[in-house]
């Protein structure tokens, strides 16, 4: 950027120095009505944007009831999520990159796969059948940016799958070198005695199977250089009391991403993750909150709200971007000032 500055100054100065050549030539005959008219200042293309006060940037609580059947998709949320369709803006950061993103249909998935396909990056999105409508927008988003994008609907919680989606990603993109594990579940109950079985089950295998999984899957086809990013909580570290079971899948996910970043730095491979408080997503509205919790949801943190899926983007890119080389074992708070950990 600094490079850009002394050209265009170079070529103001040009233009400035024609205009008044130009224009003293034209005088003399120019109406006199015409010369004093008063002339418009050109837009700056190079302005900031507008600056604003981050805690009235998105929406605030209350918000609607509403709920969905899992898993939800976000086109049906109120009010839907921003996961930076229309403001997110790339700079080449990751480009002839190639990234495979879990639950990349919405939520902080989609605004990875959004930032990353705006960055130069081909991506490939996995994510349940059900969510077809709103991985068909993500990859609509994708192609928009001139990016390839490779649309790999499946369960997780299938050892399996979890081996053929590394592969088909990997055959289709020609390659892998960004991977983000970040699908999750979670579910809402207000007693230890209501957590069934099966539900721990499913948070688990969603939450930390699949991530052993991919991770193993996809670790013999990483070139050096290549970065890996696992989505933790601020549960982690602060457990609300209403998804014990997900906030210790959260925590077995930061243990993952400290160990895993000792073992394979040799390799020349570099491991992070990113820790979220209250975020709206598809998450919330399909039983990962309470119905007075998600009324209310984000009201508790000192931003007043909750963060929008975009406001995490550029934290993605930053993590997966090869100037970030000497971050690795790292888990990034982004918790609307409540602090971390």
């Amino acid at each position: 950027m600094t490079q850009d500055v002394p050209s265009r100054r170079d070529l103001v100065r040009g233009l400035a120095a024609g205009s008044l050549a130009a224009g003293t030539l034209a005088t003399a005959a120019a109406p006199a009505a015409a010369q004093q008219a008063p002339q418009q200042p050109a837009p700056d293309a190079g302005a900031a944007p507008a600056l604003s006060n981050p805690r009235d940037r998105f929406p605030k609580p209350p918000f609607p009831n509403q709920s969905q059947p899992w898993p939800a998709l976000q086109s049906r949320m109120t009010p839907v999520p921003d996961c930076g369709e229309t403001s997110y803006k790339g700079s080449g950061r990751l480009a002839g990159r190639r990234a495979l993103i879990t639950g990349g249909d919405s939520g902080i998935g989609r605004a990875a796969a959004i930032a990353y396909a705006r960055e130069g990056a081909d991506v490939a999105i996995n994510y349940l059948p059900a969510e077809q409508p709103d991985a068909e927008d993500v990859a609509k988003l994708i192609r928009e940016a001139g990016r390839k994008a490779v649309l790999i609907p499946g369960d997780l919680r299938e050892e399996a799958f979890c081996a053929r989606l590394v592969e088909e990603a990997r055959q289709q993109l020609g390659g892998l070198d960004i991977l983000v594990s970040n699908a999750a579940y979670q579910h809402a109950q207000q007693n230890l005695a209501d957590i069934s079985t099966e539900q721990l089950d499913q948070t688990l295998k969603t939450n930390v199977y699949a991530m052993f999984w991919i991770t193993k899957a996809a670790l013999p086809h990483l070139p050096e250089g290549s970065a890996i990013i696992v989505t933790s909580s601020i549960n982690a570290d602060r457990p609300s009391q209403y998804i014990l079971d997900y906030a210790c899948t959260k925590a077995a996910n930061e243990a993952f991403v400290r160990g895993l970043a000792k073992q394979v730095v040799e390799k020349g491979i570099r491991v992070n993750g990113v820790a979220p408080g209250p975020f709206w997503t598809p998450l919330q509205v399909a039983g990962g909150q309470t119905e007075q919790g998600l009324k209310q949801f984000g009201s508790t943190t000192p931003m007043g709200r909750p963060g929008q899926p975009v406001e995490l983007a550029s934290v993605y890119v930053e993590l997966a971007a090869a100037s970030s080389s000497y971050t690795t074992g790292q888990i990034y708070g982004q918790t609307g000032g409540v602090g971390w950990p």
